[in-house]
């Protein structure tokens, strides 16, 4: 019996305390991911009021707490809670889920982090702590349990309240910012704690927003302020304009586990409105259109644990995609189909559930994708390059084309000299009155035949026609090469003389016998520049902006 016992002995193998605890510091959180853990321990503690403080002492010392109205803890509640591996609550539905949210969220920001909980009003409140330079030196699992100070119970008055709660209170924080600075506690520094806290807010308000929606009443209601101020709820969806064009049979997914039960997890895909259909105030505060938010947003009990991205699905770079947005919604019953993390910000989906995903999204993928890209192209449908510098450089040079010696513009018919003869009639588009400055070239949005130009006779007047070219502005020459060149000057005038060239070239060179056989030439250029094109992406709403800006710098130049 004691050569057992002494074998077992011989057998356990404990960590190393001070490896293991500056070790965990590095589970992969970052300032709001560890936030939202603290905050994850009180809901699960009922509680309905959690309020986070931020603060950054003159000497550069950083603090924050977490303090909330939940159930509380007596001392036994205190010592499980600090325990690395705390044990199984109670609920499984609990986002708390493995024992080890407080601590490594807490150790991976600061250096010393304690806890002090009361579960009744009439108790005093307890208080431990972990200090991971004690640990270290001491090289042992031991706490800290000094007594509550005035100010702690201060902070535990108005950030719990009078009654059962929890305060969550960082200090040594040397991972809250991600540099030292060199005034410590000056005016960079404090502006650096600032943008966290406004970075916090957003993280809160996406992350929890079931919770904080009072009109949600799936899941009880939290009210949540950061540093005094509320965290609203952003719903990622923007359920108030966006479309779900998922079909009922296709928003509940049948999973089965190892043990053979079979779970339902919920989905709903959102197409939402073009940044372009929506106010400045829609799109800043509601639907945060931008290529990084398109994807999948998972929930796990109500609570997002990852959102963006395509999780291998889709490809996840691509603005055109950036309208469609996922919602994946399971129950603690799937954790371990979904791998959930410590983090409870990871997921990982089974090769066979992404290929179903992949097949049943599909469609509204590339529906998101027609409608991006609708909408880009009626931008870029509007944005007209004049090419006033064109015209003026033309209307200067003696250039080789056919003479004109009558027109029709009834007909739609002009008499011409040119390299096949004299009097040759030729059926071509006649405008007159045209503005001077797009009498040579001009983009327009009435060629039906789908080609990028077409020839034409035009004047200034109701005489005098010349040879000049129209310019297809749905085409998608025009739209992605032809604006991209306007904001580089040189580049735009180029394909301007280029066009206007093989239009008198044809007209030199064409006589009624002739004429389909160039007519077909511009059909075959244009629909291989079309193919040649499919996947050049168009310009974006940025690009557009700036290719504007250009055109109407360049117009002034021309006219100075």
């Amino acid at each position: 019996m004691a050569g057992g016992d002494i074998e077992r002995d011989r057998l356990r193998n404990l960590p190393d305390p001070s490896r293991l605890i500056f070790g965990l510091r590095d589970t992969g959180y970052d300032f709001n991911t560890a936030a939202a853990d603290i905050i994850d321990n009180a809901i699960a503690a009922n509680a309905t009021e959690v309020n986070v403080r931020v603060e950054l002492q003159q000497d550069g010392r950083k603090f924050v707490y977490f303090g909330d109205n939940g159930d509380g803890m007596d001392s036994d509640g205190l010592f499980n809670a600090m325990r690395y591996g705390a044990p199984k609550r109670a609920s499984a539905k609990s986002l708390g889920k493995f024992g080890l949210g407080l601590k490594t969220a807490s150790s991976s920001i600061c250096r010393r982090y304690g806890l002090i909980s009361r579960a009744r009003r009439a108790t005093e409140l307890g208080k431990l702590e972990w200090d991971l330079d004690h640990v270290e030196d001491l090289n042992d699992w031991q706490m800290l349990q000094e007594p509550v100070t005035k100010g702690e119970e201060a902070w535990f008055e108005e950030l719990c309240g009078e009654g059962s709660g929890t305060l969550v209170v960082w200090s040594k924080c040397d991972r809250l910012l991600s540099r030292d600075y060199a005034e410590a506690g000056g005016t960079a520094e404090r502006n650096a704690i600032k943008n966290r806290v406004r970075r916090l807010k957003e993280h809160l308000s996406l992350v929890f927003h079931r919770y904080l929606d009072p009109a949600d009443d799936t899941y009880p209601t939290v009210r949540i302020h950061v540093n005094d101020e509320p965290v609203e709820p952003w719903n990622p969806f923007f359920p108030e304009k966006a479309e779900q064009v998922l079909p009922d049979h296709a928003r509940t997914l049948k999973i089965g586990l190892e043990d053979g039960s079979v779970h339902e997890a919920r989905m709903n895909a959102w197409i939402l409105p073009h940044s372009k259909d929506l106010t400045k105030e829609e799109n800043e505060e509601k639907a945060r259109i931008s290529s990084r938010a398109q994807g999948f947003y998972i929930y796990r009990e109500g609570r997002i644990i990852h959102h963006g991205g395509w999780l291998g699905v889709f490809r996840s770079d691509d603005p055109h995609y950036s309208l469609l947005r996922v919602e994946f919604d399971f129950d603690h019953q799937l954790d371990d189909a979904f791998k959930i993390d410590v983090k409870k910000s990871r997921i990982l989906f089974d090769p066979a559930l992404e290929e179903s995903l992949r097949k049943t999204l599909t469609p509204f993928w590339n529906e998101a994708d027609r409608r991006y890209r609708r909408k880009v192209r009626e931008e870029a449908t509007d944005l007209l390059v004049h090419g006033a510098s064109s015209n003026r450089t033309l209307a200067k040079v003696a250039t080789k084309a056919a003479s004109v010696v009558q027109v029709d513009p009834s007909g739609q018919e002009v008499t011409v000299n040119n390299n096949r003869g004299a009097g040759i009639r030729l059926h071509i588009p006649v405008n007159s009155n045209v503005d001077p400055d797009r009498v040579f070239i001009e983009a327009v949005d009435d060629i039906t035949s789908g080609h990028v130009w077409e020839p034409a006779m035009r004047s200034t007047g109701t005489s005098g026609h010349r040879i000049g070219v129209r310019i297809n502005r749905h085409h998608d020459f025009y739209q992605k090469i032809y604006l991209r060149t306007a904001a580089l000057g040189d580049a735009v005038e180029g394909l301007d003389f280029l066009l206007w060239a093989f239009a008198a070239a044809e007209q030199n060179n064409s006589d009624p016998e002739l004429a389909g056989m160039f007519e077909d030439i511009r059909e075959e250029i244009s629909s291989n520049l079309r193919r040649l094109l499919k996947d050049t992406p168009a310009p974006s709403g940025r690009d557009l902006e700036e290719i504007a800006v250009a055109v109407a710098e360049a117009e002034v130049e021309a006219e100075a």
